[in-house]
């Protein structure tokens, strides 16, 4: 099958290889790509900050006029999840605050628009990742220089409570971004650097994160040299892997050591992490690439990679393409999308990968952030398959920190 790069109906379309095109997205976010990033439309004084498709709504869930965390400063949201199981699966989000300490976490209640701070602690320093566990918890990470992993337990009459906080720290002390959960109960992490490895926690019993092994992840066709971040090139540092068990009593310390110990794989600042069925996929933002982990079949592939299958930026020209990808979400469809750490932050959706050969069929831009001096962030698809959640970090717009919701009509 050809690959296809989809910017919008005035762009041109990049085809490699043979075959049919691949499809468009369809169902509930179906959607024409945009045509370009906001060149030309850049603004700090917007009432929506978003360019999107022709038949989506954009609408302000909160900022900071609404919850002012941090006054004087940007709150810089970050990421977002919902409670997504129990009876009332949906109603409240949840966000970190990526400041570099007093960190917070706030709940939302979409039914309500009230929004409250349920957790902070003048130790907690710049909170990113948020899951919500299969089994009713919330799992926040620190991106910071030995950061740490926390389990947030809710009052099960009160989801806006936090009834009990646990240090995981077996899961590894690194610099953590994002996280995701497995339906094996496996937890993913990755190191947020250059020469960052990727891991896999298997805890002993599933729910139970106070005890289990860390494992990283280790390309088995590299030499130990080649497995340094800066000693391979991005082309080759694909192929079958092995999960090596990592010395528990050192991962709790640093993981960063433990991973070098078994000469475990690094990779260009992975960001984020996303599981979808028996795909893990991470966002190497230095290397413009989104990689693909068959977890079933212990092998990594090229997902969206800057000129292969997604287009190449250029500043200069105003050339939009796939440049600094941050974070990840699952779409109601099943595919992936992604949001770039850019001047202009895009938004990607990358197809599946129907002729097998580990890379999506087509990339297709979705949306485009207005404001220059922001970034997108937090990209969260809920219960409601027709809205997608994101925020907006550090806007020129003044107490504009936030999230929206972008909304098929």
């Amino acid at each position: 099958m050809r690959k296809q790069i989809v910017i919008g109906a005035l762009s041109a379309t990049i085809l490699l290889g043979f075959g049919a095109a691949a499809n468009a997205a369809n169902g509930p976010i179906s959607f024409d790509p945009i045509a370009d990033s906001a060149y030309g439309q850049a603004s700090s004084d917007w009432s929506v900050p978003y360019i999107v498709p022709e038949g989506y709504t954009q609408t302000l869930v909160k900022d900071e006029t609404a919850l002012d965390v941090y006054p004087g400063v940007d709150d810089l949201h970050d990421m977002n999840t919902e409670n997504e199981t129990g009876p009332q699966a949906g109603r409240y989000m949840y966000n970190t605050y990526e400041v570099g300490s007093n960190g917070a976490v706030a709940v939302t209640d979409l039914k309500t628009g009230v929004a409250t701070v349920i957790a902070q602690r003048e130790d907690w320093n710049r909170l990113d990742g948020i899951r919500w566990t299969q089994w009713g918890t919330l799992l926040i990470t620190e991106e910071t220089a030995g950061g740490h992993v926390y389990e947030l337990f809710l009052d099960p009459k009160d989801l806006t409570k936090v009834v009990k906080i646990e240090d995981r720290a077996k899961l590894g002390v690194m610099r953590h971004e994002g996280i995701d959960v497995a339906a094996d109960g496996s937890v993913h992490v990755i190191d947020e650097l250059n020469g960052g490895s990727i891991y896999k926690f298997v805890p002993t019993k599933r729910g139970d994160l106070s005890d289990g092994q860390l494992y990283a992840l280790k390309l088995t066709g590299l030499t130990d040299a080649g497995q340094k971040w800066n000693q391979a090139t991005y082309q080759d540092k694909v192929g079958a892997f092995e999960w090596v068990a990592l010395d528990m009593g050192q991962a709790v310390v640093d993981a960063d050591v433990a991973s070098n110990a078994v000469n475990a794989t690094e990779f260009g600042r992975p960001e984020d992490v996303e599981v979808i069925g028996q795909t893990l996929y991470i966002a190497n933002t230095s290397e413009d690439r989104v990689v693909a982990i068959k977890l079933n079949k212990n092998v990594l592939t090229s997902f969206v990679q800057a000129g292969v299958n997604a287009p190449i930026e250029d500043q200069s020209s105003a050339t939009t393409g796939f440049n600094n990808p941050d974070n990840l979400a699952e779409g109601p469809d099943g595919a992936l999308w992604i949001v770039e750490d850019n001047n202009f932050s895009d938004i990607y959706r990358a197809s599946e990968d129907r002729d097998h050969d580990g890379s999506a069929d087509s990339v297709e831009l979705f949306a485009s952030l207005k404001d220059r001096g922001a970034e997108s962030t937090g990209i969260y698809f809920g219960k409601n398959p027709k809205d997608l959640f994101v925020s907006v970090q550090h806007p020129d717009k003044p107490m504009a920190d936030g999230i929206w919701k972008i909304s098929r009509r």
